[in-house]
């Protein structure tokens, strides 16, 4: 864990921009017409509108996906009433949480007002200009109050996240250490240390969970709440009164854990020592949550108690009970169905989700960020992991369904897969490109080679497209090797064929491809022996399974160079009739649109009949890839005004391409402004075949500069998707990944390979 110094945090949020958010347009505003429509007159048809029918300002504005995250700073974090305006970057800060991990818009309101009545009137008079609204930071007992009247007379999901954000976390973990220790909510002595607004949502949920109201104690600053204590007739004193405890031989937190299953803390650092632990009972559940110092350490805790279930508010120990696991998807969820509240039934929904979610197979992208081969559901992982990518589908999923089967969705959902892919293509875990990609490889999966399988994400990615459907993998490597990578990975391998093709029973088939090879290659100097030795290598063995029909598709790159996997394409599988060159492609998913980028990878200095050819190729596979391609031929100059160089390469192949195919949407060479700038395009060459399209194709001049393109876009857009790289040209479906290549790329990458198989098939049935 990196310790954070003042320097740094307070750099982090002045540096540039100040603040942490910022408001951007959501539609074109570019033209004289963009703003008529977007204000005056244009404006004035949605107003009209939902002057007629409110409803429809979740049809015509942005209410539907905007939160308020409202305090008045008298609870900030552990730094308590500092005020609404020094709470500020809190709430800016919960804002961008909102909005990376659920897609949510924000606007954060710091109202200077404490007292409750006036403050629940600044709320309500803001109220119409949100979908949902979240209090946060707001004090006990105040804030009970607060929530209350608000969800009473609002008609949009209210939710203080203090108090049940923490609830809800701490609830799905609370279920599952409970699992884990075998013990049975209804039966365990709960002790909570601290009466704030957190604790008493939390004890108040766990006893909607089944928790028996006369095994809980509760404590506060003064020791155990008990029902003879003096004061808790008092107003504001109702949730503290509801839990005090008849028990009159306890006093103190020490005398409250002896024997007790559960101690939750949520009040302050170092109050629950070693010895109090050792005197719970066995299986001992510690949630000590006071943030930044708990209320033990986690290295005390199981030095005190090696059978201890421990989890804290902190990442950098196992268990974080950290709210982001929770609000963000609740309030997806209920702003989806535009929910008119957030009531008892969704926040068990989510709990339910949440604790179910930890006992599910973890994704790879959660355990590189951890560096872990994988979490397994025990004492050490019973709780998500924030990062974890599918929790916006399974927590939303569940509280949208638990808003319509309680009668407070206004907008159900009717389509449920529909609406889990909507969530993957909202965080960018998936796009309709690469759904449509997998879907179509599953129809009719193939046999794919992956060449280095003893690399784990190649094995990973391998077994995951087995799990999909999307292939039949057989992974080439030493069996040995590979099946302790798998038991190391927690890796099923049942229904993938490992290939050892140094093993001495390979050893006909090593002989029967060099027999190919040569023969194929004779004219060219090529030897028996030579290709004998080949054969030991991985990339010629697995190209040769291709070649021959005993492999559908091949997938390598992790290891080895390009310029070496390039030789060894050409050499086994060849380019296809008609082209004298290959290539390869990128496809960026983008908001923008998709866009079809080449040659990324082979062609390191083309001439103009490499470019024609990589043109050629890539008009043949963006139209693979069921698009029509609109294809800028790029450089630094524009139509013809450099004549020497490269752009006078570009402008040759343009001539020619142009000749050739009368009816192909090409032009150059062009300026990369120009091609993605239809309308300055237009008006400044209006005579280009490109008039009035948006460009999706384009055709770089060198490797050069496309390579340093699309790894600079990729780079600089962390919201963008790239597939690839794609092979073009080649005879057979031979496909290339690079060393960065993550499970989730050379899973893309094998579902382009399968369907690139599935069509050669087919090519060669109709002949």
């Amino acid at each position: 864990m990196v310790k954070i110094t003042k320097e740094a945090a307070l750099a982090y949020h002045s540096q540039g921009k100040p603040g942490k958010i910022e408001v951007v347009p959501t539609k074109p505003y570019s033209t004289q017409t963009d703003l008529s429509l977007a204000y005056s007159p244009g404006v004035a048809e949605p107003c009209l509108e939902i002057e007629k029918n409110p409803q429809d300002a979740y049809k015509y504005t942005a209410k539907g996906n905007l939160v308020a995250v409202i305090s008045n700073g008298t609870a900030v974090l552990g730094l308590g009433d500092i005020g609404a305006m020094a709470g500020k970057p809190v709430m800016e800060g919960k804002g961008l949480l909102f909005k990376i991990y659920g897609g949510i818009d924000v606007f954060d309101i710091e109202v200077n007002e404490k007292d409750p009545d006036k403050f629940i009137e600044a709320v309500k008079a803001i109220a119409p200009t949100f979908g949902g609204i979240n209090l946060e930071d707001i004090k006990a007992p105040e804030c009970f109050e607060i929530e209350r009247r608000l969800k009473e007379e609002l008609d949009i999901p209210v939710m203080h996240d203090d108090q049940h954000g923490t609830a809800i976390i701490s609830s799905a973990g609370l279920l599952n250490a409970l699992e884990v220790a075998g013990k049975k909510i209804e039966e365990v002595k709960i002790v909570v240390n601290g009466a704030g607004a957190a604790a008493i949502s939390c004890t108040k949920l766990y006893e909607a969970l089944g928790a028996t109201h006369e095994n809980i104690i509760m404590l506060d600053s003064k020791g155990v709440i008990r029902s003879d204590r003096e004061g808790l007739e008092r107003p504001g004193n109702e949730m503290k009164r509801y839990f005090a405890t008849d028990r009159r031989d306890v006093t103190t937190l020490e005398e409250a854990v002896r024997d007790a299953d559960v101690f939750l803390g949520l009040s302050k650092g170092n109050v629950l020592t070693q010895d109090m632990v050792r005197s719970m009972a066995s299986h001992p559940i510690v949630f000590a949550l006071a943030n930044p110092v708990p209320e033990i350490s986690y290295e005390d805790a199981m030095a005190a108690r090696p059978d201890v279930l421990m989890s804290t508010g902190r990442s950098d120990y196992p268990n974080q009970i950290n709210n982001v696991i929770g609000f963000p998807y609740i309030f997806r969820g209920a702003l989806d169905v535009a929910s008119t509240a957030i009531n008892e039934e969704m926040k068990l929904a989510a709990v339910r989700a949440i604790a179910d979610l930890a006992k599910q197979p973890v994704p790879d992208v959660v355990n590189e960020v951890y560096h872990v081969n994988n979490f397994t559901f025990g004492p050490d992982y019973f709780i998500p992991k924030p990062v974890d990518p599918r929790l916006i589908t399974e927590v939303s999923m569940a509280v949208a369904r638990a808003a319509m089967e309680s009668g407070v969705a206004r907008k159900p959902i009717e389509d449920w897969d529909a609406y889990r892919q909507h969530l993957k293509e909202l965080m960018g875990q998936e796009s309709k490109l690469t759904r449509q990609l997998r879907d179509t490889a599953r129809r009719n999966p193939q046999r794919v080679v992956f060449a280095e399988g003893i690399h784990p994400n190649m094995l990973k990615a391998a077994v995951e497209a087995k799990a999909e459907g999307i292939c039949h993998p057989i992974v080439l490597g030493n069996d040995e090797a590979i099946t302790k990578l798998a038991k190391e990975l927690d890796l099923s391998l049942e229904g993938i064929e490992i290939v050892n093709l140094r093993h001495p029973n390979e050893a006909p088939r090593r002989e029967r491809y060099a027999r190919i090879l040569a023969e194929k290659r004779a004219r060219e100097g090529a030897t028996y022996e030579e290709a004998n030795d080949k054969m030991f290598e991985r990339n010629y063995f697995g190209m040769m399974m291709v070649e021959t029909g005993e492999a559908d598709a091949f997938i390598t790159g992790l290891y080895t160079k390009y310029s070496n996997t390039i030789k060894v394409a050409k050499e086994v599988i060849g380019i296809q009739p008609g082209y004298n060159h290959f290539g390869t492609m990128h496809i960026l998913n983008s908001k923008k649109g998709t866009y079809f980028l080449a040659d990324t990878l082979i062609n390191r200095h083309p001439d103009t009949d490499t470019l024609m050819d990589v043109a050629k190729l890539a008009e043949k596979t963006v139209r693979f890839f069921n698009h029509t391609p609109v294809m800028a031929m790029l450089s630094y100059s524009n139509f013809g005004a450099d004549t020497s160089g490269s752009p006078a390469k570009v402008h040759e192949a343009i001539r020619r391409l142009q000749e050739e195919y009368s009816d192909w949407a090409i032009d150059g060479e062009m300026q990369v402004n120009f091609a993605l700038n239809r309308e300055v395009r237009d008006m400044k060459y209006p005579f280009t075949r490109l008039n009035g399209k948006d460009v999706n194709t384009l055709i770089f001049p060198n490797l050069s500069s496309a390579n340093t393109s699309y790894k600079l876009m990729q780079a600089m857009n962390s919201d963008a998707e790239f597939i690839g790289p794609i092979q073009m040209g080649l005879n057979k479906p031979i496909h290339f990944t690079d060393f960065e290549s993550s499970v989730r790329d050379i899973v893309n990458i094998t579902a382009v390979a399968v369907i690139d198989a599935i069509v050669e098939k087919k090519k060669a049935a109709r002949c």
